[in-house]
């Protein structure tokens, strides 16, 4: 493979070889193919696995699932009309789905592991005595025979039977799911439609009385929205009265239905938001008063009160009895009480995942299904999630009679919610209501629907029932309508008497729905109130007292007929109710009437209307008319003084215009209607039908969203029936296809361009993919409609050369005004545009061709798949561009016709080439054409997918080859249209991994094939012949079967695409996406093989792994690129794939250890030496693409045919060969078992995962059927209901990936665990098994010896290293003593290094707790052992290797368990000595020789386990054993690697770091003893620059130990490259830790090394290194932190060799003192117990005859570094002075009378410098004091101390770069200050006031008084520095300092300036000297200075 720039162009790539792969190969001719060779097959296979089987697809009618017990239906009785008829047909019809009969009841797989990983806790018992004898133990049971001489053949049988028996028969059962993001074959199953429920909740009204019970009372509920001001629910009625008040009215109660004594609703809310209410209106019997009157007694009395009270109450029942008796069936308004739901919905969460489900707008509620019958649709919204709530309420508002109106009732309720002031604005009422508000189940029990029709489940024992209460949502809801549903409301809301004179004021309605005039006309459809018949005629509405202008509240609901004719009418009729009984006269005066047609041009009536009231008595044919016509009296002369509002919600009538008359016309052509029809205004003749007709089509787009949506079933069933059935109108023949067509086009883009509608993950509108899935089936044949006058019917289709469509223009109109919906466009602006269009179009449609398939007269041969078919292809302009962008579609219902056209013809049986005609297959081909010219936009992505399910379902139905050649023809123009590689690999990897999720996906691969049966080659080139079958390998080269060839791709025609595409992601430099998805694409269908009962048994898995066999060869190709999983370097760092990156992780990789170790200085920076590759750049894969690829790598290598395998091995060349083992080496480290395995998952929301797991369980396509799995045997079928919530539940099955939850219990924890422990189990057999076969195949001395052998080996003992089951450990050792039996001599001569690790990882498996682990690892140590015994070795070389493996695993891995490792040394010791055939040789010595050595290793251990947790002390372990082996340079080398990972882990990476120099030094110290090379370091002399402490490592003299002794200086670090390696490590440690000085001292010694070997990349690379290093010096500067030092002293017996030990240690940087303080504290309390250790505060010298001898004290005291003058001339930086310093001071301040504090003039100090053995950093952090000096100061020397402090301060502060005002400022201000204590001043009016008395104190004096005069001078810079920085707002402060700065001058300058006379008095002497005769005199000054 080779890759490619970025840059390269596709048209580029296309030239290369592996491109031309897609022009080159033609698939196979399938169909003929499979015809003649399917006889040759075996005949079980045949059967099982040849062609399709003939039920592959079913047509089945499943029931529609109805949520009521019987559907709900039109009236008895009456006869429809077709509209009618057909809405209630579509909503009761069954659905037609077509099944893909592939059920697979696959039974989950156990998985019962036979195995647990041997995950062993490290046991905390030590043993107490070190140098315990191991004759003392008592040894583990031996085996028999263990020593006994087996023949290798036997040996290798017997292996190899023990690792087949017992093996899990599925890998990727065990393995995690693959990752949803790339699942795009995850086609989802829209839900099925059904009656739209919104969040519900259940109201329960419990309690409603108030202090006095006269009366009875009546409640009514409904929901209001303040915010938009909208009731959004129908009423419910209640009744709460006890038996004897409904007593009262039991004359007006003639019969009280059951259903109307519910107590209980349910409420739907589908926008939740905190301004909705329940409100509560009270109403009570009409009495005479206001409302207040009638309210007073029940704010003044009280039930239970006697006297007075107890008479006022009873006389008040009295006359209540009375109204209820005359007026009974009158109300009037009493109360009312609202009740905010904001706290019963978690509103910010609802609106949240309302806008994230896309709420509920046609949604797709694929991912929430649970089984086959769909759930409620409330379950895909944010339901409220409350605890049922009780209310109780105490206090009701009074009505207001002139504030009823639902404006006002808004009013009230937004005052409320702002304030509670409404209560002292309005009159309350005490009183009770309790109310219980809680979330409504699914399932309720005895329910009744808003029609009154009883719910599922419904009981007949239940006294009341519930109710559904309908809600009338704020907006849209777009969900089609699914059930019969015909509903009236009206509502009465004002009527205006005020200017009429007669006496009506106390007005009530009577409103009545008649079906003609005579009074018996009134219909009992009027839903009746509570307590009561369910429907009345008539209904009253409540009254206001003496109010002649009433408004009204009241809600009458009405059950519409299904048949509405003319008569129909809402009947208003006004009454004046008498409240006081009259002699002689009615309760009710007649006032007048009204009315309301409910038909008008034969459409309901809804709306807002003004009324007149007439007077007189209405006239004969009233109805008719509209109220304004009929020539009567009226009041007010005509005007509308009657306000009332009529709503319906209905499931038959549109009132939608455009809908309305496309319904008409259509019905007006099905059945005999007599012309002219009116519509709206206008008449309809039959010459004009047709074109109404058409334009009614065009124009149903321009129909408003919801209507539309509403009715769409019913929409697109028309149009789709008018788009095959012939019409023949008035002797013409009528051809509605295109508009039909284009109508369906614009509909289907409307639906896509709405916000307001969702879509599914591939982009399709939910509502059309519903109604393809169940909806939509073939239209019925119907005869033709021939009207009066025709003779002959012929049918015409457009041609192929139709013009611009007429609705293409329209469609254009309509995609402006979607894309921008501010712009609104006018009905009928819209309705000129298409008159205009369809004036000039249909000329246009007469010139059109008139044939199709040659003209031919109407029949049923006639199919709506080739109709579709042909106005896709003739489709032209935005309406084809549209049909391509929405492929999807057409695409579908292309589909489901031709399934359905197949079934209603019985066609499954015949050939499948002539089952469509050419032609149709000729439009097939024509349109996959067009889709690869749509390729290009911005739906390229959605079109490509939307191909490949449309080609994935055809290979179901057409000829195969056919559709193969369409996939060709596709990719073939993909690749000339595509400029992005990545997007074009992107794209047809989609596209192909789509066609491979097919059921039959092996079946279209011929993966079946026999050698004698390959198929015919189209191409003359190739060879018909050259089958890859794996039955045929004996006569064909076997590496053929592992390459991509033509043959191979031809043969294997999807497969081979695939591959292709994988090789070419692969190969190509492009985004790691892409890679994945091609990985993911082959994972998928491995998967699905092992989830396919079909392909269970052994031998046709072998099949399918030889379809699969040229993987193996992509995946060699790519070893480079994978992730490198083994980097388990020295300090637990991986390796992060970066070349620099590795270098700088600051760790000893071990693989570089590995690679340096060899004969050449390279030193590879991969984490594995694939010496066998080339070096190519290459992006390298993600973690999990890579674990993918290794685990489809690991599947075929299982299932395919083992002697295949080894004669492929056979043929391999050496290269070849390598890079398996470098292969098998990554998957060792890449399926490690883990204990608590994370792998990274993209955490996603426990919805998202449902979304998935349901898309995968109802998906088409073999993932999705293969998903469906439940505990049922196979061959069962599903049962309804059982287990439907088991499904592919991450949560509740095997199948998960980890880590998904956070919350999961221990077994789900414990089943994760075995699953893990199964597959990396399986994972590493699988590996064993390769390794065995290589080493079977190739077994001859010479191969072995070509690294052959080390490379088997390296991948065993890389296992090893790992956490394994016992079952693999078992296996894994026993090939190693196949291996060291056969091999060993070249083992332990060529591979020493990987013995080395051999032996160490051996002793860790010994110290297993785990009795058979245990005894496995101690059977192979004796292996090399007894194999030195009986071959004469030297055993020195073996024992030293061993003896260091032992130290570094005591070093490393402290938690093993060393009683049971004694235990297996004992075992040993027990072999070599009953062994009698060993007796008389060395042997038995020698044994025991090694086991005591390895016995005291273990002592040192015991000790290190004493102090793990005090690190301090375990680095002095540490570092007195590796002291301890100075005579032996291995181990000690061993040593200071294991403190080099301990300071590691404690992030001490200049410890580290170190240690590594110390080890370093002592390679080169013996490097130097056995050669002189002038570029090597001279011994440990040349490391001094590093550190003054590596001299400690010069060598031992010769005569004591000689590095060319055998077995000794033999590790592999004691090499120039091993130097190198330790140096450069260090190097970076130390760039860790911030020491970058140092790292150009350690490359000093480097570089000199690479340049000798010439090795300029590395040379390169440590400069790079270097550069970093200085750049970092200089951006940090001062900026570094370095190490705080601490004096610790431990003092006290219990110490034990600590006592009155001091040490100096080193922490982190910015440690402060309480910290250590508690650490120490801390631990030792642990130790000693807490009331045992005391802290010593301070830092005076600690005298041990006070202390308690009982306690442990520790004194600990902050030092800091401290040089002498002549010192600090050296040390100039800020390194310098924290680098090589082993003095340090600290300070005690002291007074002479043990005060540590005291005034300045008795103020002393005592400075302590500590000297330390060591300098530091060393390879410990806390190094003994071997020395102490102590010197004190005065009084007068600590003022000048400090005060020269303050002068340094205020310079740095003063000099500081950039500057900082606000440190400035801080320390201007503690020295000017005016009330700093012991401040400047106060310190110089102690010591400068007056002259010491003492002249021993005059040079202090005069050095304190110039240092203040130095400091007083630092002050005006400072303050002159402040000035030029401060801003303005600070200048007052400045002023402030300035005058302290004065006033301080001022009072110190006489103390200044006052010098002591005698210092400065000149001693004079004159002296004369003569000099050439003249006499000179000059004088001699002394002053005392």
């Amino acid at each position: 493979a080779v890759s490619c720039p970025v840059a390269l162009s596709v048209a580029a790539i296309l030239a290369s070889p592996l491109y031309l792969f897609w022009f080159l190969v033609d698939p196979v001719d399938f169909e003929a193919f499979l015809m003649t060779q399917l006889n040759n097959l075996d005949l079980d296979l045949a059967q099982e696995l040849g062609d399709f089987p003939e039920d592959d697809l079913d047509v089945v009618f499943t029931p529609k699932e109805c949520r009521t017990l019987q559907p709900s239906m039109p009236e008895d009785g009456v006869e429809l009309d077709s509209h009618v008829k057909d809405c209630v047909q579509t909503y009761i019809r069954e659905w037609l789905i077509v099944n893909r009969n592939l059920v697979l009841f696959l039974v989950f797989l156990q998985a019962g592991p036979q195995q647990v990983p041997a995950v062993e806790e490290a046991s905390r018992a030590t043993l107490a005595c070190s140098d315990l004898e191991l004759r003392s133990l008592q040894p583990d049971p031996r085996l028999e025979h263990l020593l006994r001489h087996v023949s290798a053949e036997e040996f290798e049988r017997l292996s190899e039977e023990a690792r087949r028996t017992n093996r899990h028969p599925e890998l990727l059962a065990l393995y995690p799911s693959v990752d949803e993001e790339d699942a795009v074959e995850i086609r989802p199953v829209p839900d099925r439609p059904k009656e739209h429920l919104g969040n519900r909740i259940l109201v329960k009204l419990q309690t409603l009385k108030f202090d006095i019970e006269i009366e009875p009372l009546f409640a009514c509920i409904a929901l209001y929205d303040i915010k938009e001001r909208k009731k959004i629910s129908e009423n419910f009625h209640c009744d709460l009265n006890s038996e004897s008040l409904r007593g009262f009215l039991r004359s007006h109660t003639p019969s009280i239905d059951l259903s109307t004594q519910a107590r209980s609703a349910v409420f739907s809310v589908t926008y939740p938001s905190p301004d909705i209410y329940l409100v509560i209106k009270i109403e009570k019997v009409l009495q005479q008063g206001e409302i207040g009157d009638c309210a007073e007694p029940y704010m003044v009395l009280k039930e239970g009160e006697a006297g007075k009270t107890k008479e006022k109450i009873e006389k008040l029942k009295a006359q209540a009895e009375s109204f209820c008796q005359r007026l009974g069936k009158y109300r009037m308004p009493f109360a009312w009480i609202p009740i905010s739901l904001t706290n019963f919905f978690n509103v910010s969460t609802l609106e949240r995942e309302i806008q994230e489900a896309e709420g509920l707008n046609g949604t797709c509620l694929t991912f929430l299904r649970q089984n086959d019958s769909s759930v409620g649709l409330e379950d895909s919204y944010p339901t409220s999630n409350f605890k049922p709530t009780s209310l109780s309420l105490g206090t009701f508002f009074k009505q207001e009679g002139d504030r009823l109106s639902d404006e006002d009732l808004y009013k009230f309720l937004a005052d409320f919610k702002r304030s509670s002031s409404l209560q002292r604005r309005i009159k309350t009422l005490p009183g009770t209501l309790k109310v219980e508000i809680s979330p409504a189940p699914e399932n309720i029990g005895y329910c009744l629907t808003p029609e009154l029709l009883p719910l599922k489940p419904f009981s007949e024992n239940r006294n009341r029932p519930h109710k559904e209460i309908l809600e009338f949502p704020i907006r849209e809801v777009y969900v089609p309508h699914t059930i019969y549903r015909n509903l009236l409301y009206v509502y009465p809301q004002r009527l205006n008497f005020a200017n009429r004179l007669s006496s009506g004021r106390n007005i009530t309605i009577k409103i009545q729905f008649m079906c003609g005039e005579d009074p018996s006309c009134a219909m009992p459809v009027i839903f009746g109130k509570s307590s009561g018949p369910e429907f009345v005629q008539e209904i009253y509405t409540a009254i206001t007292y003496h109010n002649k202008s009433p408004d009204f509240y009241e809600e009458v609901k009405i059950k519409l007929p299904a048949k509405l004719t003319e008569k129909h009418h809402l009947l208003f009729t006004f009454y004046h109710i008498s409240c006081q009984p009259k002699q002689g006269a009615s309760v009710e005066t007649l006032l007048g009437y009204s009315w309301l047609p409910i038909l008008l041009n034969d459409r309901l009536q809804t709306g807002h209307y003004s009324l007149p009231v007439a007077l007189d008595k209405l006239p004969l044919h009233y109805s008719i008319h509209s109220p304004e016509t009929p020539p009567i009296k009226w009041v007010e002369g005509h005007k509308g003084v009657f306000i009332v509002e009529v709503q319906a919600v209905s499931s038959v009538h549109t009132q939608d215009n455009h809908l309305e008359k496309f319904f008409t016309l259509c019905h007006s052509l099905e059945s005999q209607v007599t012309f002219p029809i009116r519509m709206m205004d206008q008449k309809i003749t039959e010459a004009s039908l047709e074109h109404e007709l058409k334009l009614s089509i065009i124009c149903l787009n321009s129909s408003r969203l919801e209507p539309l949506v509403l009715f769409l079933h019913l929409v697109l069933d028309k149009l789709f029936q008018l788009a095959v059935q012939p019409m023949v109108i008035a002797g013409q023949t009528a051809n509605f296809s295109q508009f039909a067509f284009e109508s369906v086009v614009a509909i289907v883009n409307s639906l896509h361009n709405s916000k307001e509608l969702s879509k599914d993950q591939h982009g399709r509108n939910c509502l059309l993919a519903s109604y393809v899935y169940y909806v939509f089936r073939l239209p019925d044949p119907q005869k033709e409609v021939v009207k009066p006058g025709i003779v002959e019917s012929r049918y015409y289709t457009f041609g192929r050369t139709s013009a611009v469509s007429v609705g293409s223009k329209l469609l254009q109109s309509r995609v402006i005004s979607c894309s921008n919906p501010d712009i609104t466009v006018t009905q009928a602006a819209a309705d000129e545009e298409v008159k205009s269009i369809m004036s000039s179009k249909v000329r246009e449609l007469s010139q059109v061709s008139e044939e199709w398939y040659g003209s031919k007269p109407n029949n049923l041969d006639f199919h709506f798949h080739e109709e579709l078919a042909l106005q896709m292809v003739v489709s032209t302009g935005m309406v084809r561009e549209s049909v391509f962008k929405y492929a999807w579609f057409f695409f579908e219902l292309l589909i489901k016709s031709m399934a359905q056209y197949v079934h209603n013809t019985e066609k499954q049986d015949n050939p499948r080439r002539s089952r469509f005609s050419d032609r149709f297959k000729d439009d097939i081909t024509t349109i996959v054409s067009v889709i690869t010219s749509e390729i290009e936009s911005e739906q390229a992505e959605k079109i490509n997918i939307s191909l490949a399910f449309f080609l994935y379902d055809l290979l179901s139905l057409m000829d195969r080859g056919f559709v193969f050649n369409l996939i060709k023809h596709y990719c073939n123009q993909l690749s000339n249209k595509l400029n992005s590689l990545s997007t074009l690999i992107s794209m047809r990897l989609e596209f192909l991994r789509i066609l491979c999720s097919h059921e039959h996906y092996l079946n279209l691969n011929l993966f079946f094939m026999t050698s004698a049966s390959a198929p015919a080659s189209p191409s003359p080139s190739l060879s018909s012949q050259n089958s890859s079958s794996c039955s045929s390998f004996q006569d064909h080269k076997i590496t053929g079967m592992f390459d991509l060839s033509a043959e191979y791709r031809q043969q294997h025609f999807l497969t081979g695409l695939l591959f292709t595409e994988l090789a070419a992601a692969l190969d190509a430099d492009i985004e790691g996406c892409v890679q994945r998805k091609a990985v993911s694409a082959i994972l998928s269908l491995l998967s699905s093989h092992d989830l396919d009962p079909r392909c269970s048994k052994k031998e046709v898995k072998i099949k399918i792994a030889a379809l699969y066999l040229p993987l193996v060869g992509i995946i060699l190709d790519s070893l480079p690129q994978l992730h490198d999983f083994t980097g388990k370097t020295f300090f637990g760092k991986g390796r992060t794939g970066n070349p620099e990156e590795e270098e700088s992780s600051g760790a000893i990789n071990q693989n570089v250890a590995l690679a340096i170790a060899g004969s050449q200085f390279s030193v590879r920076n991969s984490g594995i030496p694939l010496v066998s590759l080339p070096y190519r750049q290459s992006a390298t894969l993600g973690p999990d693409t890579t674990r993918n690829l290794l685990i489809c790598f690991l599947w075929i290598m299982k299932n395919a045919d083992q002697n295949l395998i080894q004669k492929w091995i056979a043929d391999l060349p050496s290269m070849q060969l390598n890079r398996i083992l470098d292969l098998l080496f990554i998957c060792v480290s890449c399926f490690e078992y883990k204990v608590s395995e994370t792998r990274h998952v993209v955490l996603k929301s426990r919805d998202v995962k449902a979304r998935l797991e349901e898309a995968l369980l109802r998906g088409e396509g073999a993932r999705g059927e293969m998903m469906k799995r439940c505990r049922i045997p196979a061959g069962t079928s599903y049962p309804s209901g059982v287990n439907e919530n088991l499904r592919w539940r991450k949560e509740q099955t095997q199948w998960r990936q980890a880590n998904e939850r956070q919350d999961k219990t221990k077994a789900e924890l414990d089943q994760e665990a075995l699953i893990s422990g199964n597959l990396a189990t399986e994972a590493n057999l699988i590996i064993l098994d390769m390794q065995e076969n290589i080493i079977q195949v190739r077994n001859s001395r010479v191969e072995c010896r070509d690294n052959l052998l080390g490379g088997v080996l390296k991948v065993l003992v890389n296992s090893l290293g790992y956490d394994q089951s016992t079952t693999y450990l078992t296996h894994c050792f026993a090939t190693l003593r196949a291996l060291i039996a056969k091999f060993g001599d070249l083992l332990f001569e060529e591979e020493v290094e990987q013995c080395a690790d051999l032996c160490q990882r051996v002793l860790h498996h010994c110290s297993s707790s785990i009795d058979i682990t245990r005894t496995q690892a101690f059977r192979l140590f004796l292996k090399p052992v007894t194999f030195f015994h009986y071959n004469n070795d030297n055993f020195s070389r073996v024992k030293m290797q061993v003896t260091m493996s032992l130290a570094s695993l005591v070093g490393k891995s402290p938690e093993f368990n060393e009683e049971f490792l004694r235990r297996s040394l004992r075992t040993i010791l027990a072999y070599a000595e009953e062994d009698i055939d060993m007796q008389a040789t060395p042997f038995p010595i020698q044994v025991e020789e090694l086991l005591c050595n390895l016995n005291s290793i273990l002592s040192d251990t015991v000790k290190m386990r004493e102090f793990q947790e005090d690190p301090e002390m375990l680095m002095d372990l540490m570092y007195r054993i590796a002291k301890g082996y100075q005579t032996s340079p291995d181990l000690r080398l061993t040593w200071l690697q294991n403190m080099a990972e301990k300071h590691t882990k404690r992030k001490c990476y200049t410890e580290a770091a170190m240690c590594l120099v110390h080890a370093a030094a002592l390679v080169a110290e013996y490097l130097s003893m056995l050669e002189d090379r002038s570029y090597l370091p001279v011994g440990s002399v040349s490391f001094q620059n590093i550190s003054s402490n590596v001299l400690e490592e010069s060598a031992v003299s010769d005569d004591v130990l000689s590095p060319d002794e055998d077995g000794i200086c033999s590790g592999r670090y004691f090499s120039e490259s091993g130097l190198v390696g330790l140096l450069e490590q260090a190097a970076e440690l130390f760039s860790t830790g911030g020491l970058y000085e140092t790292v150009n001292e350690v490359y000093k010694i480097v570089i000199p090394i690479l340049e000798a070997h010439r090795d300029f990349r590395k040379l390169t690379l440590t400069h790079s290194k270097l550069q970093k290093a200085f750049d970092s010096i200089i951006n940090k500067g001062q900026k570094r932190m370095f190490g705080t030092y601490f004096r610790v002293g431990f003092y006290g017996s219990r110490f034990g060799d600590l006592d009155e030990q001091e040490f100096v240690y080193k922490e982190p940087a910015i440690t402060k003192l309480p910290e250590i303080s508690h650490r120490l504290e801390g631990f030792y309390g642990q130790c000693f117990g807490e009331d045992a250790v005391e802290v010593i505060k301070d830092s005076a010298p600690v005298d041990k005859s006070k202390l308690d001898p009982n306690k442990a004290y520790i004194q600990i005291t902050f030092v800091e570094p401290y040089f002498d003058e002549y010192e600090m001339k050296d040390r100039v930086t800020y390194f310098e002075k924290n680098f090589n310093i082993c003095r340090f001071m600290y300070t005690t301040p002291f007074t002479m009378d043990g005060r540590p504090r005291g005034d300045l003039s008795e103020q002393y100090k005592r400075n302590t410098i500590l000297t330390t053995m060591h300098a530091f950093p060393y390879i410990k952090t806390r190094i003994n004091v071997i020395q102490r000096e102590e010197f004190i100061l005065t009084p007068i020397e600590v003022a000048i101390e400090d005060m020269r402090k303050k002068t340094q301060e205020l310079t740095a502060a003063t000099n500081q770069e950039p500057p900082d005002a606000k440190m400035l400022q801080m320390v201007l201000q503690g020295s000017v200050g005016a009330t700093v204590n012991q401040g400047p001043l106060e310190v110089a009016q102690v010591f400068l006031a007056a002259i010491p008395e003492d002249p021993k104190l005059y040079r202090h004096h005069n050095k304190l008084r110039l240092c203040f005069k130095e400091f007083i001078m630092r002050c005006g810079e400072a303050v002159e520095k402040n000035r030029h920085l401060i801003t303005a707002d600070q200048r007052e402060y400045h002023q402030e300092l300035k005058r302290n700065y004065m006033k301080l001058k001022e009072n110190l300058r006489p103390m200044i300036e006052r010098k002591i006379p005698e210092l400065y008095k000149p001693v004079v002497k004159v002296h004369s000297i003569r000099y050439n005769g003249y006499f000179f005199d000059f004088f001699i000054c002394q002053l005392y200075l």
